[in-house]
């Protein structure tokens, strides 16, 4: 169908509105008060993003990806999308391809966990395998270009498809949902980064209203964020996987926007994965890994605040359910062949619960 056809205009006017209603079926997703141990003065949101129809924070940005590249005239009713994921991302956009009805695959490594793939098929996707993680994003690429297809590209438009001057992102909808708190505006933000594009959107978003707000990126080992944000520097890498699924990257991706950053914090795996057990105890709800960075991120902040004397309100992300890590960061087993010792970590939150002095 040509680009420039009637027929392929009204397809993606359609398209466009299947989007939209997918995102009018679903009410904003909660903000949880998070219990804090020690002095009152000091409030923790949770962004509850597990909600979402495909679970996770990644269906913001999978819309967003859609719409941008059917308003770009990237996409049309025959065209194949490709995405570089393994992860969250690629099973937002397996659920969209089958909404607007085009073909989707998603490039991965070999390694991927099988739970990940079945819900990539369930919602009609493909999965191609690499051997190499580095791979990922040529070989999407180059599958793309042999098939006509397009190739979605996260890593590059995460920043850019998101509106970050409103139109309900997430940075919009936390401040709308903290006006009638005690402390409205946020002294603090956590999140992490996958693609930079939530931290991107946030830190865009405060400057333009003109809060206040400072936000920090809460980054696991291995990741190349931190040290390429502390160093100034857009082509820092590690060459190694991260161990937080859908966060830290092996390079700095082009959708990471260090300047709306105000601080980092490297988080360590272990440390991760004892918080999002301690969240999910504390919570009464089960959360995934990059929760567990988030929240020790948060619990750093706050720790300053009150050294400092400071009282106010932090927010940050419950990125998606620990149902899909039953079988790594809630197995005890697993933790010991991967070389990871929560204890010395879940011990800093016990001592945390007895004297309200995080000491992370």
């Amino acid at each position: 169908m040509p680009r420039s056809s009637p027929a392929r205009r009204a397809w993606v006017d359609e398209a466009v509105r299947r989007v939209d209603a997918d995102a009018n079926r679903s009410a904003d997703t909660h903000l949880h008060v998070f219990p804090l141990p020690g002095p009152p003065g000091i409030e923790l949101y949770l962004k509850d993003e597990s909600v979402h129809p495909t679970g996770s924070l990644k269906h913001r940005l999978a819309r967003s990806l859609f719409l941008y590249a059917l308003c770009n005239g990237w996409v049309g009713p025959d065209t194949t999308i490709v995405e570089a994921s393994s992860g969250s991302t690629a099973v937002s956009e397996a659920y969209f391809a089958r909404l607007i009805g085009v073909p989707f695959v998603a490039v991965m490594p070999r390694s991927t966990s099988t739970s990940k793939i079945r819900l990539i098929e369930w919602y009609g996707g493909r999965c191609h395998f690499v051997d190499r993680p580095g791979d990922m994003y040529a070989e999407a690429a180059r599958l793309a270009a042999d098939c006509g297809g397009h190739y979605m590209d996260q890593f590059t438009y995460a920043e850019r498809a998101t509106d970050w001057r409103g139109n309900n992102n997430i940075a919009e909808s936390v401040f709308l949902q903290m006006a009638q708190e005690r402390h409205p505006v946020p002294r603090w933000i956590v999140v992490s980064a996958g693609t930079g594009g939530t931290s991107a959107t946030i830190g865009r978003y405060v400057r333009y209203q003109r809060h206040a707000t400072q936000v920090m990126v809460a980054d696991p080992e291995n990741s190349a964020f931190f040290d390429g944000w502390d160093q100034d520097t857009s082509d820092h890498t590690t060459g190694l996987p991260s161990r937080i699924e859908g966060i830290g990257r092996p390079r700095i991706e082009p959708s990471f926007v260090g300047g709306v950053i105000d601080d980092m914090l490297c988080v360590p795996d272990a440390a991760s994965i004892a918080a999002m057990r301690w969240c999910t105890r504390r919570l009464g709800r089960s959360v995934g890994g990059s929760t567990g960075t988030n929240l020790w991120g948060a619990l750093t902040v706050i720790e300053r605040m009150r050294r400092g004397g400071e009282s106010g309100s932090v927010v940050t992300l419950l990125c998606d359910s620990g149902d899909r890590y039953t079988a790594t960061y809630y197995d005890d087993e697993w933790l010991e062949l991967h070389g990871l010792d929560i204890a010395p970590y879940e011990a800093v939150l016990a001592a945390y619960e007895e004297t309200g002095v995080f000491e992370g």
